[in-house]
């Protein structure tokens, strides 16, 4: 299946199962490496990070936990542009290693919030995990440690990502023809 329809909008196959398997794979090897010894507690960014989470846990080695969390931004139907709060996370993380997993950083603003605000509970590290990244948007002026693939800045839906909430549970990368 090359192109399908979600909603009103076509969309084609650019990044395969496989290839998101293999990419989702080499990142938790990486990580495995970089915290050979130590104990991960991981936070994962909520809707759309829930099938790269789940793949990428399953290839983590060393020990770890795992919470996910909401960023509210909204008021009423409509972004305020400002992320409010972290929903959810009720751990201590003060101390510890931290890996923020998230699906998409483009412009980075969201992750330029939740980085303030994991930051004032005073962890050890704090690194980003993001399976795509979107080069050209980014503003954000800090690092993401850990990158599946670099894309253009182009819209795209599939493996977690939506298109007004349809066509997160597609196991392919699909943009926008």
């Amino acid at each position: 299946m090359n192109e399908i329809i979600v909603k009103d909008k076509k969309f084609s196959v650019s990044i395969s199962e496989n290839e998101i398997k293999k990419t989702v794979k080499n990142l938790a090897d990486k990580i495995n490496a970089d915290y050979n010894g130590k104990e991960i507690f991981f936070i994962g960014i909520l809707n759309g990070v829930f099938m790269f989470a789940s793949d990428l846990m399953k290839n983590i080695k060393v020990p770890c936990t795992i919470q996910f969390v909401k960023v509210a931004s909204y008021q009423g139907t409509t972004s305020t542009g400002v992320i409010k709060e972290l929903i959810g996370l009720n751990a201590d993380i003060e101390g510890k290693e931290v890996v923020i997993i998230e699906d998409i950083v483009d412009t980075g603003f969201t992750m330029k919030s939740i980085l303030s605000q994991l930051r004032q509970k005073n962890p050890a590290s704090i690194r980003i995990a993001s399976l795509i990244f979107k080069p050209e948007s980014f503003k954000g002026g800090f690092d993401v440690d850990y990158i599946g693939f670099n894309i253009p800045n182009d819209f795209i839906v599939g493996y977690g990502l939506d298109y007004d909430g349809y066509g997160r549970n597609l196991p392919e990368i699909y943009t926008i023809c």
